[in-house]
């Protein structure tokens, strides 16, 4: 990543390590370097920038997901610690096809990251559901990108009640480098086409274009992240915004109330958790099912299906690994319908509910915008000039010499319209409104004769 590229990307991580972020790069920017020997005198250590990977204990593929998150990490990662997300993703996919893994846990200590890359990431963890069980195991905090992909695994379990998950969020921030141009003797001009090109462009200050424009991205991306940890932990994206997704930090059994974790646990017990589940279906269980009493009453329908999947467990396995598939495919789906501006909301309601398919969602957002036209028409129609009346017929005492002259009707309606524009804009001037009709019904009342 570039310089501009980080401090202007859209991240879903804590503000003050954003901060820290855009310090770094400010000194860079400035032509700073940074003192290597100083920094590991300072930490009492070598700095390292060894490609990450897991380790495995008591069969556990333990997968780092630490430090700042970016598809790729260099000296944040030697300085500060880091992940990247294209090594995670590759140590997903590797864990799972290592014979020696029976299950993968997520050791998850990060402030979140950068958008770019976070959603591939949690989407390999979903894909590993099914295929081995696969845990999130919160050592300090989960927080913002880090909960866009851990929520993700079948199980989320924290290290103690005061680790912390939660800061969902996305931001992005625009700076206006162009006085620091001006001081290096730099005047750039930017020829453009295209209306949003170089709307939020760092060279010159921020307009309200430019604002609206990042506005609408954060919201966008704060819409995708909503609503995948609403598939990822198996709730509407309605509870997620009202209980999870307002940007706070939960502590402990705060985070297990929002229910974006599931207990608190050591690393020992939540391995010792997977590794049954994998031993007790040679695949993986992707629900925690307790044995059913002959005294128990009655079972329900959801009750029935966690039996049946006792009783078969790898039958089971293998349809929760292809009902996975199934809705990570119907999301991408019914996504790929949002191609009508200004649905982007009902898109996600559909993404959320679990059972809409994509040519189905494509008719939904067909109709809205029928809609959406229709009442725009409407609203044109209750704003256009009202029906004139023709003039009355000549009764038999008058001459046909007084008929009015079609050229005077066509000055007259074109003075009513002029007189009617002038009202409009004086109401304007003086912090009024007038609509078209009112303006154009005193228009014709002053220059009609009664």
């Amino acid at each position: 990543m570039t310089i501009l590229d980080v401090l202007n990307a859209p991240w879903a991580i804590l503000p003050h390590h954003l901060e820290q972020i855009h310090g770094i790069h400010a000194a860079w920017a400035r032509g700073e370097t940074v003192d290597v020997a100083a920094v590991e005198a300072k930490i009492g250590r070598p700095l390292v920038n060894d490609p990450q990977g897991y380790r495995v204990q008591d069969g556990a593929a333990l997968i780092p997901m630490r430090g700042v998150m970016a598809p790729r990490m260099n000296m944040m990662t030697q300085t500060s610690g880091g992940t990247s997300t294209e090594l995670f993703v590759r140590d997903v996919r590797g864990a799972i096809e290592d014979p020696s893994v029976k299950s993968l846990v997520i050791m998850a200590d990060t402030p979140g990251g950068a958008v770019n890359g976070t959603q591939r990431a949690a989407a390999a963890v979903m894909a590993a559901r099914g295929i081995k069980p696969i845990a999130t195991y919160v050592e300090g905090m989960m927080a913002s990108a880090g909960v866009w992909v851990g929520t993700a695994a079948d199980l989320i379990m924290m290290e103690s009640a005061t680790s912390q998950a939660g800061s969902i969020g996305v931001v992005a921030t625009h700076v206006d480098i162009s006085k620091q141009e001006e001081a290096m003797g730099i005047k750039r001009t930017e020829i453009v086409a295209g209306t949003y090109k170089r709307a939020a462009s760092q060279h010159s200050a921020l307009t309200e274009l430019g604002r609206q424009v990042l506005q609408d991205e954060v919201d966008y991306l704060y819409g995708l992240f909503a609503g995948d940890v609403a598939v990822q932990r198996g709730t509407s994206i309605e509870q997620v915004l009202a209980n999870m997704a307002d940007g706070r930090m939960f502590i402990g059994q705060q985070a297990i109330d929002a229910g974006l974790v599931d207990g608190i646990a050591t690393l020992e017990e939540t391995i010792s958790i997977l590794n049954d589940r994998a031993a007790s279906t040679g695949r993986t269980v992707t629900t925690i099912t307790a044995p059913v009493s002959m005294d128990s009453p009655p079972m329900t329908p959801t009750a029935e299906a966690a039996a049946w999947a006792a009783e078969h467990p790898e039958a089971a396995a293998i349809l929760r690994a292809e009902g996975a598939l199934a809705e990570c495919e119907r999301v991408a789906e019914v996504r790929s319908m949002a191609f009508l501006p200004g649905h982007e909301a009902l898109i996600e309601k559909l993404v959320a509910d679990g059972k809409t398919t994509g040519p189905e969602a494509a008719v939904l957002v067909n109709a809205a915008e029928r809609e959406r036209i229709a009442s725009a028409g409407g609203q044109r129609m209750a704003e256009a000039l009202p029906p004139q009346d023709f003039a009355a017929a000549p009764t038999d005492g008058e001459s046909a010499s007084v008929k009015p002259d079609p050229v005077d009707l066509i000055a007259q309606g074109s003075a009513i319209a002029n007189r009617a524009r002038d009202l409009m804009s004086k109401a304007e001037a003086n912090g009024r409104t007038l609509t078209l009709p009112t303006a154009c019904a005193q228009a014709k009342a002053e220059l009609t004769p009664a």
